[in-house]
């Protein structure tokens, strides 16, 4: 059977860090219902009434992903976590494009609760899933690209065996995984670095499972990895 992992060293790294894990089983995905759209532009309109472009980078729990990533060499101005990343585009006045509902959902979640949700389909998982240091030997094609890339030797990664799915904790992610509308089996990640403690993960990770129980069907369960938790069973 296999695992999901989160060695103990970069427990140790990055005091208080949690990744919390909603993993959903037969669920139906496709384009995203109205309501589900009308979701996403309100959590885009209460972001932009709640904060500016200007005071984001200054925000408790952006400043930490600030510098965790400076901690492991990506200038937080060049590499922008995908939480930032996605503020900084609705603050700038953009709408997040409707890609299919189960993305829509962790896009929905991530800027409504200011937290970094990625999702990954596991349909088809044939290797343990890792977050962990890069040694530089690892493979990751990036969505939308065709050119292998090697991660730099400590770079934060999640791999799926020796195969990228994400480079940099939360910056981009590989077109392996990608989830697509025929997916049928998703892992939601919910990265929690202090002042986000285990309560806020919890409540999240909730919401998670209520919306793809509402709009997408299936089954789901949470888990969390942390320093007293670092490896879970990914049931079949």
């Amino acid at each position: 059977m296999l695992q999901y992992h989160i060695p103990p060293a970069l427990f140790e790294l990055y005091p208080g860090y949690l990744r919390g894990l909603v993993i959903c089983r037969g669920v139906t995905n496709g384009d995203s219902p109205p309501e589900l759209t009308a979701l996403l532009r309100q959590a885009e309109q209460a972001l932009r009434d709640t904060l500016t472009l200007e005071a984001l980078p200054a925000h408790p729990v952006i400043a930490a992903w600030r510098e965790a990533y400076r901690r492991f060499g990506a200038k937080p101005s060049e590499f922008r976590s995908s939480l930032e990343a996605m503020a900084r585009r609705v603050l700038h006045g953009q709408e997040l494009p409707s890609i299919n509902t189960l993305v829509d959902i962790g896009n929905y979640l991530s800027i409504s609760r200011l937290l970094p949700v990625g999702g990954h389909a596991i349909d088809h998982l044939t290797s343990d899933l890792e977050l962990r240091l890069a040694d530089g030997s690892e493979s990751f094609t990036p969505f939308g690209g065709t050119e292998v890339e090697h991660p730099e030797p400590g770079e934060i990664i999640f791999v799926e065996g020796s195969q990228v799915l994400t480079r940099r904790w939360t910056w981009r992610q590989a077109n392996h995984t990608l989830t697509l509308p025929e997916t049928t089996a998703i892992i939601f990640n919910l990265d929690g670095l202090p002042p986000v403690g285990l309560e806020e993960v919890e409540r999240a990770a909730d919401e998670t499972a209520e919306l793809v129980k509402r709009f997408c069907g299936g089954r789901s369960r949470f888990e969390v990895l942390s320093i007293k938790n670092p490896q879970v069973l990914l049931e079949p």
